[in-house]
């Protein structure tokens, strides 16, 4: 094998973080030379001259080639995937890991025919199986490999660009250099503890393998109903295709080939409800029937279209912080990294979507005016005002210079306290006078910000820590009728956020429409139009 096949793949660009100045260049590595063969993890060290002839010859980026250096730097030198018996073990490990990534991702672009070649002689030969004059060359390429992998998997699609999929919370970074000395130090072994991706995308990589082997036996087929609903007590043959298909994804616990609509079967479409945000009545009916009929594939690439964007996200957020899922129509509130309570939301409609991005939040507005919005003044107002003269007067309204505010009290369409984190998008979260909203199960009714159900809770726990702000004084403040900011003293983040698949804390896999269509936009750059 020819050291010129060997590196077919180094011209990636390598990402780097915590190694990066603020000019995007990687800071160099100091060399460890207390590293000696002696107190070595391996006693195989490498001249590095023989490392910077073989990076002459790359056309890597210098952030890449830096990257790289580093490693070998910090390590005086040293081998990571071979010792004195040949490779080592989180070589073993870390392409297994590789390989159930490019298995469960459909992403063979990392691929490696060449390491591949080495890989199957060391599972049929053993650890010896690499030669000791191919050992600098496969010993390079693996680190390629691992930088390549680690790109794709912990870092997401560069390809993908999330701004112009309206995704505007900035990437997480990924310190890829730590992340690889670890591996090496572990052995590859037990990397979930360890690896810097959230939660959440391990617990949807469980969900889509199950789904594959759902897929594998045959997957499920179109219900065609012959009745506009099912419910409990019915008995025609089409049931047992139900419950067949209900089975399949858990919902009902035990096969059942019956062809009546017993309790177990009212149960399971009730679990079937609760996980795709439906009212749940345990009737089958035409907005049941319709996720029910949805396709395997693509409840598979919606899974997959999940795990990207979550790829993106921060792996474990501590502190307090705010996740406001839009699909889900759900504020979550996490006490230093905790789930302490969710709530309902209103989003904006699907013409005034609400923006996905991130902000600390700053004030407790009590009592707010609503100061219009000019797009809202020039296309509802100002028309409303020619129509009906009496129209401000009649809706608490007045001028305020060249622009129409609502003063507060109960027809303020902020309600009677809002919650500010300063943004560019002029979003924040607000109380309503139009509590009848949260009644619906699908809640796309704002003009962009977010009406939330509790606003007293929410305002509660916030100034949770202030012992002026009782029950009482926070009421008294609320129904005031005079606008006071209050500021917010501890760091309290808001992630304004767009899942449509996700794992519940009870296991649950759920999915909710794509009300914005960013779901859709962006299976076509990952799968194609088709």
């Amino acid at each position: 094998m020819k050291l010129s096949a060997l590196f077919l793949c180094f011209s990636l660009t390598f990402y780097a973080c915590k190694q990066g100045n603020s000019n995007g260049h990687t800071m160099p590595s100091f060399r460890d030379t207390a590293i000696t063969p002696a107190n070595a993890f391996s006693s195989l060290f490498f001249d590095s001259l023989e490392m910077e002839v073989f990076l002459a010859s790359q056309k890597a980026s210098d952030t890449g080639k830096n990257l790289f250096r580093n490693f070998y730097s910090q390590r005086n030198f040293q081998y990571a995937w071979f010792d004195s018996t040949g490779i080592a073990e989180q070589a073993s490990n870390f392409w297994n890991l590789q390989e159930n990534y490019i298995a469960y991702s459909g992403d063979s672009t990392i691929f490696n025919p060449y390491l591949q070649e080495w890989v199957d002689s060391v599972r049929v030969y053993g650890p010896k199986a690499i030669p000791d004059s191919g050992r600098l060359s496969v010993e390079w390429q693996l680190t390629t490999q691992f930088f390549r992998y680690a790109e794709k998997a912990y870092i997401g699609d560069r390809k993908l660009d999330a701004r112009s999929l309206e995704w505007f919370i900035p990437r997480k970074k990924v310190d890829i250099l730590s992340l690889l000395d670890t591996l090496v130090k572990e052995k590859g072994k037990s990397i979930s503890s360890y690896e810097p991706v959230n939660p959440q995308y391990s617990l949807l990589r469980n969900q889509l393998k199950r789904y594959y082997d759902i897929r594998a036996n045959g997957g499920w087929h179109t219900l065609s109903p012959k009745k506009k609903k099912y419910e409990l007590g019915d008995s025609l043959p089409e049931i047992r295709q139900i419950k067949h298909r209900l089975f399949m994804t858990g919902d009902l616990k035990i096969e059942d080939t019956t062809i009546t609509f017993n309790f177990q079967l009212q149960s399971a479409v009730r679990a079937f409800q609760h996980r795709y945000g439906m009212n749940e009545d345990g009737v089958i009916g035409g907005a049941t029937l319709k996720e029910m009929n949805q396709p395997i594939d693509f409840r598979i690439r919606q899974i997959l279209v999940n795990m990207e964007r979550i790829r993106w996200v921060p792996a474990e957020p501590k502190g307090d912080f705010i996740l406001v899922n839009i699909p889900q129509f759900k504020m979550h509130v996490f006490e230093q990294g905790k789930p302490v309570f969710s709530m309902d939301v209103v989003v904006g409609t699907t013409q005034n979507n609400t923006v996905i991005f991130t902000g600390k939040l700053k004030y407790v507005v009590f009592s707010p005016y609503w100061n219009v919005p000019s797009g809202i003044l020039k296309k509802e107002v100002l028309p409303a005002i020619k129509r009906d003269p009496d129209y401000l007067e009649n809706h608490d309204m007045e001028w305020n210079g060249g622009q129409v505010r609502q003063r507060p009290g109960p027809q303020n369409a902020l309600g009677y306290v809002k919650f500010l984190f300063p943004n560019s998008y002029n979003i924040y979260l607000h109380d309503t006078p139009s509590k009848n909203l949260f009644n619906e199960n699908k809640r796309a009714f704002s003009h962009g910000c977010i009406r939330i159900s509790e606003p007293k809770k929410f305002a509660q726990w916030i100034l949770r820590n202030e012992s002026s702000w009782t029950s009482a004084a926070i009421d008294n403040a609320m129904y005031s009728g005079q606008e006071r900011f209050v500021p917010i003293k501890q760091d309290i983040t808001v992630f304004v956020g767009y899942f449509t698949a996700w794992v519940d804390r009870d296991g649950n896999l759920n999915f909710r429409d794509d009300i914005y269509g960013h779901d859709k936009k962006m299976a076509g750059k990952m799968f194609g139009k088709s």
